[in-house]
């Protein structure tokens, strides 16, 4: 409290500060217990500026106690709000500093001047005066003046920001949430409003529900674009679910008993369906999507600047501005520096053009982040027939090269996931929510033939012909008005640039991850070689084995999409041989590999699956021939090989830290001994198992660990249609034979040769037999 005190003479020093500490210490308590004072007004006002210079409270509770005395039910406002722009002057300086000093920690020592303001009831005196209208017992309610709401808003943000505890106070306030939301119906107020909105439910403990708020519908249809814009900032934070912090919660375990407790839609699922329910929201957000920078409106080039208040609070969105201007200051630099050539330089020019295009940008960040959201959703099959109607694929694809990947931009940044904060500038954000959004909108269903354009697809429809296979269903089922149109359909614009990008960038992962989506679910030969023809295997090849990248993120991610690539056709494995044409190059991509399980299972799985589908192919000149010169075939085809991964497949993981993400170790485990079990070979992959214990001198350890996973594997996907559904399609092994085999491993008869409790000893049976009780 030493700051707030202020330093005194050693005669009187202890008195004095006795005296302003037991003031400070009684505010601080009444917050605490309820007691007692409350705010500055209840203090005399000459104790309050006896005390004040001493203390280095700059006048804020004499302010504060004017304030409170002429903001009465009764008064016109007008002498409180003069007091409010005095208030505002000072909290603003600490708010912009913080902002600028890269949001330290906020505490009543780095910004007094707000501390105090809300030591003395500043905060609640602001939402009392906010609030009083919604008080009167009279059918026409009083108005108050804009200027006097935005200056309150604009206090009660910069005491968010600056003062710790602010923000968690006020969102404890169901009432004055949903009162913000009916402020948002004044355009005057609506940024203001929107932007404390924001700060409040983003520490909200629980979500707000949507259906709460009055006459929502109402509300979102009387947005302009620019607004409905800045909303989905808000509606983020209410239909994502929030992230847990822990790793431990992250696992199978925990979540599958987290949905057994909750087994009712969560809010943010709710919220969802109040959005859906909007007449006219998705495709206004579709518009908003695809609207070129040219379309973007905006009444003149001040109203812009103004509109730039509510972003300011991200420093990068300044610092990305800040090197536009640099760029185009150093490209004018050789022009003459009189004033008449400067009011007509390319700076003064292209900056508003530059400011627009970012702040387009940083608009349609928010609204596929929502589009995102809803199209992973419940709802999922109404979104995607809503986003088709209204033609969001062809708007993005003719907004690819002009906006979308305009140009290169670096990004060496962390892979962040769904609902993770993103430090990235407006431009990288951009592209992220885009690749994940063409993921979202291709995985697993029909409507990825929307990526293409006509040409593309009859070129699909050529390549099922010629290979005479027939054409897959979805694409004989795809409305041709819907899809890209121009040269390029959007998946072929997004492989060119995705051989463009350094080895090491952030964007190879998610736009692999978008690709692969593509090529999921049931395997299509047609698919497949519309890829390889562009030259997509050669590509995620040299970046695995001779770029040199690092990055586990972008390996896994090309790892899995080489995967789904090469699976089942014959002809990528011959492409595989033709560039892997030396041993040094094949090691290398087996050390890769290798490194690390949980990355390349999914690549594992392919190969297996398709030597063994190859090998049921004989009568095939052409299978024959690949069968006999590829290595990476006849790796797969030792035995040895094939257990070695099998051993450490079992042994990475274990029922406790299983995740989404290393649950295909256990599925490819699955896969190698499915295999085993239709050439009567289980037993001999059993009994390898149980040799490699005794060798390592763990006898039962990795037998015990395997049962106990597959025991959970019984309850987790016997109880989940679509897990069930993902695994036939994308083995081609029917889901009965999996489960018929998961049976078959753990019955309990000890003398089946196919049951892993007759490999394991007596004395070392069901070492964690109690892991999976509940």
């Amino acid at each position: 409290m030493a700051t707030l005190l202020g330093s005194d003479s050693p005669s009187t020093g202890a008195k004095r500060t006795l005296c302003a500490g037991n003031i400070v210490t009684k505010f601080t308590a009444s917050k605490i217990t309820g007691k007692g004072f409350s705010r500055g007004t209840q203090l005399p006002g000459g104790l309050l500026q006896e005390r004040d210079k001493r203390a280095k409270w700059h006048g804020i509770p004499t302010l504060l106690q004017k304030l409170y005395e002429s903001s009465h039910p009764n008064s016109d406002l007008s002498q409180a709000h003069s007091f409010l722009k005095v208030l505002s002057s000072q909290l603003s300086m600490e708010a912009m500093s913080f902002v600028t000093e890269d949001r330290k920690t906020a505490q009543e020592s780095t910004f007094p001047n707000t501390y105090t303001f809300d030591l003395f009831g500043g905060v609640d005196l602001l939402v009392e005066v906010l609030m009083r209208p919604t008080l009167t017992m009279q059918k026409k309610k009083p108005k108050m003046n804009d200027d006097l709401v935005k200056d309150c808003l604009s206090v009660l943000y910069n005491c968010c920001i600056c003062t710790e505890g602010v923000t968690k106070s006020l969102a404890a306030r169901d009432d004055f949430v949903l009162f913000l939301f009916t402020l948002m119906t004044n355009k005057k107020t609506f940024l203001q409003t929107a932007t404390l909105i924001e700060d409040i439910l983003g520490v909200k403990k629980e979500m707000i529900q949507l259906e709460g708020i009055p006459n929502l519908s109402g509300l979102v249809q009387s947005f302009d674009q620019q607004q409905l814009a800045n909303f989905c900032r808000i509606l983020s934070v209410t239909i994502s679910e929030p992230d847990v912090g822990n790793d431990d919660k992250h696992t199978l375990l925990a979540k599958n008993a987290q949905q057994k407790r909750n087994a009712s839609p969560s809010r943010a699922e709710v919220n969802q369906v109040t959005l859906l329910n909007i007449p006219g929201f998705i495709e206004r957000l579709c518009k908003l999507a695809t609207r070129k920078v040219s379309e973007a409106t905006g009444a003149n080039f001040l109203q812009e600047l103004e509109d730039w208040y509510t972003w300011l609070d991200n420093a990068l969105v300044l610092d990305a501005l800040m090197q536009m201007a640099t760029e185009e200051t150093e490209q004018s630099s050789t022009e003459s520096s009189d004033e008449s050539s400067l009011s007509t330089s390319p700076l003064r020019h292209r900056l508003p053009q530059s400011m627009k295009i970012v702040h387009e940008i940083m608009y349609k960040v928010e609204v596929l982040y929502v589009l995102c959201v809803l199209l992973m959703g419940r709802q999922r099959n109404q979104v995607h027939k809503m986003l088709a109607e209204f033609r969001l694929i062809p708007g993005l694809n003719n907004l690819f090269d002009k906006l979308i990947w305009r140009k290169y931009t670096a990004s060496n940044h962390v892979v962040h996931g769904q609902n993770e904060n993103c430090d990235c500038s407006p431009e990288i954000s951009f592209k992220i929510q885009f690749l994940r959004l063409l993921q979202s909108f291709s995985d697993h269903h029909e409507n990825k033939y929307l990526l293409l354009n006509s040409q593309e697809l009859n070129e699909l429809s050529a390549i099922s012909m010629k290979a005479n296979i027939p054409e897959v269903e979805a694409l004989v089922n795809t409305d041709r008005s819907l899809v890209c149109d121009g040269k390029k359909g959007l998946l072929t614009r997004l492989l060119t640039v995705m051989k463009r990008e350094p080895p090491d960038s952030s964007f190879r992962f998610w736009q692999a991850r978008a690709v692969e989506s593509f090529l999921r679910g049931a395997t299509s030969y047609a698919d497949q070689m519309f890829l390889l023809k562009r030259g997509l295997l050669e590509h995620i090849l040299f970046c695995i084995i001779d770029s040199g990248c690092t990055s586990r993120d972008v390996l896994q991610s090309y790892f899995d999409l080489l995967g789904e690539l090469m699976k089942f056709n014959i002809d990528a494995f011959k492409r595989f041989n033709k560039y892997v044409n030396t041993p040094e190059k094949f090691q290398t991509f087996l050390t890769q590999i290798n490194s690390s399980l949980v990355d390349s299972n999914m690549l594992v799985r392919c190969i297996v699956l398709s030597l063994d589908r190859f090998e049921s192919q004989t009568e095939d000149v052409k299978v024959v021939e690949v069968l006999s010169e590829c290595c990476l075939l006849s790796y797969m085809a030792r035995v040895e090989n094939r257990l070695s991964f099998l051993f450490r497949l079992i042994n990475i993981i274990n029922v406790q830290t299983l995740t989404q993400e290393n649950v295909s170790c256990l599925n490819t485990s699955l896969v190698i001994l499915m295999l085993a079990r239709r050439k009567a070979k289980l037993p001999f992959y059993l009994n390898a198992l149980r040799e490699k214990e005794y060798a390592e001198k763990y006898p039962g350890c990795l037998l015990n660990n395997f049962h106990n996973l597959l025991r959970f594997w019984q309850r987790h996907y016997l109880n989940k249609d679509k897990d069930s559904t993902c695994l036939e399609n994308s083995s081609c092994i029917p889901f009965s034979y999996w489960k018929e085999t998961v049976s078959v491993l753990l019955g309990s008869d000890r003398t089946s040769l196919c049951a892993i409790a007759s490999y394991i000893d007596e004395p070392f049976m069901d070492l964690d037999k109690d892991l999976l009780e509940d």
